[in-house]
């Protein structure tokens, strides 16, 4: 995976800006004082939050765009709109939940823009979901080689069927089984209501549980 790259022209500023808090203080600081922190001009507060979230951002938007370079660039732009956006910043959300706004509107932008040929994309909907106590699909504990071929099967029509889920609805399952978002952070970046989330998320599921009752 290629290190995400930011202009040398914020390398420069970062180096040269008087810190306000060393390093190693920002583990014990929220996000939301991290990008206070920046907005006041300590960019090691940008690098910070750069370390923290560069990995679950790329993934995130591989899982969007399907290709390892262009998440990456993504990634990269994410990082450059948080880091323009660092003076009009305003603690009114949760870091994390601003910026997957940032980064969904993005992947969604790039996937109209380019009409993208989508593939493939791993999807797990085994685990049991932690506020419902139930699991969006099936789950084979039979061993042996025809246990796995059949689990292989599943996984791939789970791929298919999420991909070609509606927009919001594909994006709310993506955030809630990788990202592990609750309903409320979801909305927030959806701009949805915590009960329109959860319904949108239930006609998810439902839809899923339908296009793959052949593995009932």
């Amino acid at each position: 995976m290629a290190t995400l790259a930011i202009s040398p022209t914020l390398l420069e500023k970062s180096q040269a800006a008087e810190h306000h808090h060393a390093p190693g203080d920002f583990a014990q600081m929220d996000d939301a004082a991290i990008m206070l922190e920046l907005r006041a001009g300590n960019m090691a507060g940008f690098d910070y939050l750069i370390q923290k979230y560069r990995k679950p951002i790329i993934h995130f938007m591989f899982r969007m765009v399907h290709n390892q370079a262009v998440a990456e660039e993504l990634a990269q732009e994410v990082f450059l709109r948080v880091y323009r956006s660092r003076e009009t910043y305003r603690a009114e959300a949760r870091f994390s939940t601003w910026l997957y706004r940032i980064a969904t509107n993005l992947g969604v932008n790039h996937a109209r823009d380019t009409r993208y040929e989508r593939t493939a994309s791993t999807v797990y909907l085994d685990e049991v979901d932690s506020e419902t106590g139930t699991t969006p699909d099936l789950a084979d504990s039979t061993p042996g080689a025809e246990s796995n071929l059949l689990r292989n099967e599943r996984l791939e029509a789970i791929r298919q069927h999420v991909l070609a889920l509606p927009e919001r609805q594909r994006m709310a399952v993506l955030m809630h089984k990788y990202e592990g978002m609750d309903y409320k952070q979801i909305g927030d970046v959806l701009k949805l209501s915590e009960s329109a989330t959860k319904s949108l998320l239930f006609r998810a599921y439902q839809t899923l549980r339908g296009k793959l009752k052949d593995f009932i």
